[in-house]
Order: structure tokens, then sequence, then C-alpha cells
């Protein structure tokens, strides 16, 4: 009863804690004029405080803090220093922008730090191809691509309201119920204290009019790196199938709880390398974009994916009998098909976004033109011209 009450407490302090902190917030970013400009990735149109980090930071470390003194996290020093880094980084950020290579050498140190400090690494492969326990070589380069993969799958999700933010509520609750049925108490905390975090900053952000703040990369970075922590430690946790509540097939059930994220970002990233631009260049080739472009607003779209994302997390965790190989082609094929089902709408009804240069592209063999003078969209198509179509695909995927 004791362990309930401490994992219940640690959301309802890092809830507080955040919500009662982001209104003075706001006031302080308006002030000094700390306001997010709209890009090529941000679907906003107004300039909005994007710190709202820092909230979900200041809760989530309180959360732990408070309710975790009777557990010890040898590796907590870790986490809230990797959380430390990683706010101080999007805090700049956001305030002055960097590169993206200065970022990404960032996560690697981080990742380094975690590793190898930390501890928080992949030892196993769970039986997938055979293959159990791995070499140190192995198991860094591992785990360094999961956490640049997670981190950047949260930052990049980040373009509409409350999408990032209900996604990571959304993992790191089930992680956090999980993590507490098996036992792990204290990780559980950590999860949990994410969520609070992440729910009291969800209200402003999705439902906020006059306080309505963003959480800009000082929240995304934090927020990802703790995603990739937990997804970590869960999939250490599993190598033992004979534990309570053990699940099998870990790494395929992982990847489908953050399919979403994982899944979009890694179509985003191959579109912008066959379009020859950097895979962190801005652009809205996400699919919450073309969510957008059927005519959803930000709350229709963000609901529609974490409705679809919660379906395909309890299929995978029911699905985990199949094993890592049947359950990642699982993965890849339905999530696939649900990534790609709002290109296809798109392309049948041909509703094509006046603002949006990005859906000027030609789908399968059907090309898709907007009329600049008449502003009207003409679809045709040519038999013998396929294969030069599906060359032009390939080089311009936008849509897909």
């Amino acid at each position: 009863m004791l362990d309930f009450f401490n994992v219940f407490a640690s959301y309802l302090i890092a809830l507080a804690v955040s919500a009662l902190v982001i209104p003075t917030i706001i006031r302080v970013c308006r002030k000094l004029n700390l306001l997010s400009i709209p890009n090529g990735r941000s679907a906003s149109l107004w300039h909005v405080p994007n710190l709202g980090g820092i909230a979900i930071f200041l809760g989530f470390i309180l959360g732990i803090t408070l309710t975790s003194t009777v557990y010890y996290i040898h590796e907590s020093i870790y986490i809230f220093s990797a959380g430390l880094v990683m706010l101080f980084v999007g805090l700049n950020d956001d305030i002055l922008p960097m590169f993206a290579k200065k970022k990404l050498l960032t996560e690697i140190l981080i990742a380094a730090i975690l590793i190898f400090w930390g501890d928080f690494r992949l030892t196993n492969l769970h039986g997938f191809m055979g293959i159990e326990a791995i070499p140190m070589f192995v198991s860094v380069i591992l785990t360094g691509f999961v956490y640049i993969l997670i981190i950047n799958a949260i930052n990049l999700v980040d373009g509409i309201d409350g999408l990032a933010a209900g996604l990571s509520i959304f993992s790191a609750s089930v992680l956090g119920v999980w993590f507490f049925l098996s036992g792990h108490f204290a990780f559980s905390i950590i999860a949990f204290s994410l969520a609070g975090g992440l729910s009291g900053f969800f209200f402003y952000n999705v439902y906020g009019k006059e306080n309505k703040i963003m959480m800009g990369d000082t929240g995304s970075l934090v927020v990802g790196t703790m995603i990739a922590i937990l997804i970590v430690k869960f999939n250490e946790l599993n190598i033992d199938q004979s534990a309570a509540y053990a699940i099998s097939a870990a790494p395929a059930v992982s990847f489908g709880l953050l399919i979403y994220p994982l899944l979009d970002t890694l179509r985003v990233f191959l579109i912008r390398v066959i379009q020859h631009k950097s895979p962190f260049v801005a652009d809205k080739n996400h699919t919450h974009h073309r969510l957008l472009a059927l005519r959803m607003n930000h709350r229709e779209a963000t609901y529609w994916i974490l409705a679809v994302n919660a379906l395909f997390t309890l299929a995978v965790f029911y699905f985990q009998w199949l094993g890592i190989v049947r359950l990642m082609i699982f993965n890849v094929m339905v999530g696939g098909f649900y990534l790609l089902m709002p290109s296809f709408i798109l392309s049948t009804k041909n509703r094509i976004s006046e603002n949006d240069p990005y859906q000027q592209i030609i789908l399968f063999n059907k090309r898709v033109k907007k009329m600049e003078d008449k502003k009207e969209i003409a679809v045709g198509i040519s038999m013998h011209r396929i294969p030069h179509i599906f060359v032009e695909q390939l080089k311009r995927i936008s849509l897909w």
C-alpha cells in the first residue's frame, strides 16, 4: 500500500508543481519576449512562450525527490545530470537556435554518460536471430543509436499542440504501470513523475488560450532522454523471463509502444535523405501535418494519433507471443499502413493545402499539381510515363 501511495503521490506532486509554475514562466517569457517563431516544422501560426520544458523538468525532479526517499536508485545522479544538461541545451536552442550538429554531439555525449557511468545500456537481444548476450562494443553502439533515435523522435513530433506531451504521458504511464506490477517501484516513480510533469503542461498546451505555452526543445529533449532511459531499463528488466510480469519480445513491444514517433521519424528521415536534405532540417512532412491538411484541428489530430497509438500498444502487448521478428514485421506493416493512410486520403480527395509546398508531390501513378493561376488541382495519368513517374516518386516522396 505504501508503494502505491508513493507512486501516486509522485504523479500528483509533479503535476501540481508543473501546473503552478507554468503561469510564472509564461509571464517571464512575455516580458523578455522569449516566444516561439513559427517555422517549417511547427504548425502554430502565433508567437507563443516555448519554455514549458522548465516546468516539466521541475515537476519531474520534485516528484522523484519527494517520494523516492525509501528507495535507493544509485543511477539517479546520472538521470538528473542527463536531464539537466539536456534542459540547458534545449534552453539554449529555444533562445538562440543551435546547429543540428551541435545538438547531435550533445546527444551523443549524454548517451555516453548514461551508458558508461549510469550503466543504462542494452546488454541482451532477447533471442533475436538466436542472439542473447551481446559484446560491450555492440551494446554501446546499439544503445547509443536507441538514445539518439528516441530523443529525436520525441523532439520531431513536437509539431502540434499536445502531441509530444500526449504520446510521452501515455508511454511513461504504460511503463510506470509495468514497473509497479513487476516490483520495480523506484522506476515506477520515475515514470509517473515524468507523466505528472507532462500532464500539468498538457492542459496549458492544448486548452490554454491566454496562458498557452509550448514545451520547446527545452522540454522535448529532456522528455525524449527520460523516455529512452525507461525503454532501455524496460528491456533490461525483461531479460529474465521467469520474473513476474515478464514481457516476451520486449524490443518489439518497446517499438510498438512508441510506434508513431519512431516510425514517423524514420519515414521523414528517409524522405529528407532521398531529397538530398539534412535529416534534421525542419519541414512539414510528418503525418500530423497531413492530418491538418485533412482539415483536422490540432486537438483532433493529436487525439486521433493518441487513440491509434493506444490501440497499437494493446495489440503489441497481446501479440508478444509472436516473437521479436514477427512482431516487428507487424509493427512496420500495420504501423506503416496507419501512417500512410492520411496521405492516401489526401491523394484521393485531392486536398492540397494552398500554403504548404510540401504537398506538391507525385503519388504512385498520379501526378498532383496545384494550378497557380486558377488554384485548381489537376490530376493526370499516362501509362507510358509510369516508369518515369516512379523515379520521380523516389526523388519527390514528400507526402509519403
